[in-house]
């Protein structure tokens, strides 16, 4: 990408495409393309319309309907129907109006439920997905095949990345769709403030989960975008990598890492009754480390501060 290149997150105003948007104007670029007003991706026609108007070059498709493992159970034919709508309008337009680089993210979630650990890319639908998120990861397999499809009969660019656990600036605080690690900050920093003797999560605190720095996730999404075109012929399935940090913690672990770091000092309660979910999903994230050389930075102890510290300073906009 040029610094001037005409570049679009679709998604900008999450976390994901928040995270893309900074790193990129710290770079340097200078023609980030941000929407005057809501462009409603699971709508054809608007979408069409947008890249019609705006001839974006490249593209990071980070929009998506997402949600921790309570939402995903609730709601699943929403998480599959919304993020089909999305991936294939967004898709469909970047082909339609010639964008030279696509960069589709997915999730983790993408793998088997008994997946070989740590995941390797070529575990993709080698067994059968975990229940509670399957609507969901079915969504972002078809995105991943979409994409390599694309570039087979096509010769497009198109490429994609499968993040692990994100969490960091701009993270949702609601506790009716929060992720695991957003949803402990809150019921810590709240059980503090309220003067609560314990508070409850969810299943045993058994399984393992890698978390990924949304900041460092954006400077591996910009290095794939710069530095990594869609493989052809025998390699075209090599056209999506994962993306975390190579370790992962228990969920005991996390819970008592923010437990310390937010100041909570009652007990923590496990209801064994609620899902775990899967037991591990621990990234292989060697192939992206070869192709762009890329390592994250952030510790989890460091990146769970940053993330409190934005919550503390951002908690009168999180009402449930």
């Amino acid at each position: 990408m040029k610094k001037d290149s005409k570049i679009f997150i679709a998604g900008h105003k999450g976390m994901v495409g928040g995270a893309l948007v900074r790193h990129l104007k710290q770079e340097g670029y200078t023609n980030v393309i941000i929407p005057e007003s809501r462009v409603e991706f699971t709508d054809g026609a608007a979408t069409d319309a947008f890249f019609e108007a705006q001839k974006p070059e490249f593209v990071c498709l980070a929009a998506a309907k997402v949600g921790g493992i309570m939402a995903n159970d609730t709601y699943p034919a929403d998480f599959i129907t919304i993020n089909l709508q999305i991936q294939n309008n967004v898709i469909g337009a970047c082909f339609k109006h010639k964008v030279s680089k696509l960069l589709f993210l997915g999730s983790s979630c993408i793998y088997p439920r008994e997946a070989p650990q740590p995941m390797k890319e070529e575990h993709l639908l080698s067994g059968k997905l975990e229940l509670t998120n399957d609507a969901y990861a079915i969504a972002k397999i078809a995105g991943i095949v979409m994409c390599k499809s694309y570039n087979r009969q096509h010769g497009t660019n198109y490429i994609a990345a499968m993040p692990t656990n994100l969490y960091g600036i701009g993270d949702n605080y609601n506790l009716q769709g929060s992720h695991v690690l957003p949803a402990m900050i809150r019921k810590f920093h709240e059980g503090k403030i309220a003067g609560k003797p314990s508070i409850e999560l969810w299943g045993t605190g058994t399984p393992m989960r890698e978390f990924l720095e949304v900041d460092d996730l954006a400077e591996a999404c910009v290095g794939l975008l710069n530095h990594f075109n869609a493989p052809r012929d025998k390699e075209c399935e090599k056209m999506f990598f994962n993306m975390g940090c190579g370790s992962d913690v228990s969920i005991k672990e996390l819970a008592e890492t923010v437990k310390r770091i937010t100041g909570f000092e009652g007990e923590i309660v496990w209801d064994s009754t609620k899902p775990d979910g899967t037991m591990r999903k621990l990234m292989d994230v060697s192939r992206l480390e070869e192709a762009i050389g890329w390592k994250a930075k952030t510790s989890l102890e460091d990146g769970i501060k940053k993330a409190y510290q934005w919550f503390l300073d951002n908690e009168g906009n999180f009402r449930t």
